[in-house]
């Protein structure tokens, strides 16, 4: 499965005050797994920011003046996200105002979910920590994911960081065996070798090593957290008044 990871930034809070998108980054995972390939833009908004927006990114319209126009680059990042599942966080908001931007552009652009499928971030975040904080900063901080170099919004750097957040909020999913269709071909194709042990003799023993030990057990302690406390594995707590 092809998935981008995606992230904007605008001139402000709503499209329909006729804010506009100013930046757009995206990180491409293959199968769970980074590509390498990025994309990223700046745009000039052809208007002013909102009061305190511009804080927010650390752009400025003197920066954006001599950059393109969203209709300049549209259909480079249509060919880019198309035919993908988008990972965002908040999705209504950055899907908004890129609907908003394609609009614009005409109806043969059509809207985001004529090309591509969305999956919120912040929707499996607050299933999975219902209750708490779950904006960007506050799940990097619980999920272990270092962003102390993000000192203000970016988007490729904000579509970074997502990218490491949502594989560590759906880690497991490889794990318990939803990984791709051609690995389970594989595996269900795989040669079966029967042991006959009056031949092939003693089985070989395997020595671990102290340190490949300790990875395991600390392998095995973040899945029993994940998990609320105990994994399937673990033996059964015997009710000592029983």
């Amino acid at each position: 499965m092809r998935q981008i990871i995606l992230d904007t930034e605008t001139t402000g809070l709503e499209w329909k005050k006729g804010n506009r998108v100013v930046e757009i980054g995206c990180v491409e995972l293959l199968e769970r797994r980074p590509t390498g390939r990025t994309y990223h833009q700046y745009i000039n908004p052809q208007r002013e920011f909102e009061q305190g927006a511009a804080e927010v990114t650390g752009l400025s319209l003197e920066f954006l003046s001599d950059k393109p126009v969203f209709a300049a680059i549209a259909d480079e990042f249509l060919a880019f996200i198309d035919g993908a599942e988008l990972v965002i966080h908040n999705a209504a908001f950055d899907v908004g105002f890129l609907d908003y931007e394609l609009s614009r552009l005409g109806e043969q652009y059509g809207r985001l979910s004529d090309r591509v499928t969305v999956e919120d971030s912040l929707l499996l975040a607050r299933q999975r920590f219902p209750g708490q904080r779950n904006s960007l900063d506050a799940l990097c901080k619980r999920l272990g994911v270092d962003n102390t170099h993000r000192q203000l919004h970016g988007a490729l750097l904000d579509a970074q960081l997502l990218c490491d957040v949502y594989l560590n909020l759906t880690a497991g999913q490889r794990e318990i065996g939803f990984g791709g269709a051609e690995e389970t071909a594989s595996a269900a194709t795989a040669a079966v070798v029967q042991f006959d042990p009056a031949i092939a003799g003693a089985r070989p023993r395997v020595a671990v090593s102290a340190e490949e030990l300790a990875a395991h057990d600390a392998r095995l302690a973040t899945l029993r957290k994940k998990a609320g406390g105990r994994c399937l594995w673990d033996p059964p707590v015997l009710d000592a008044t029983a």
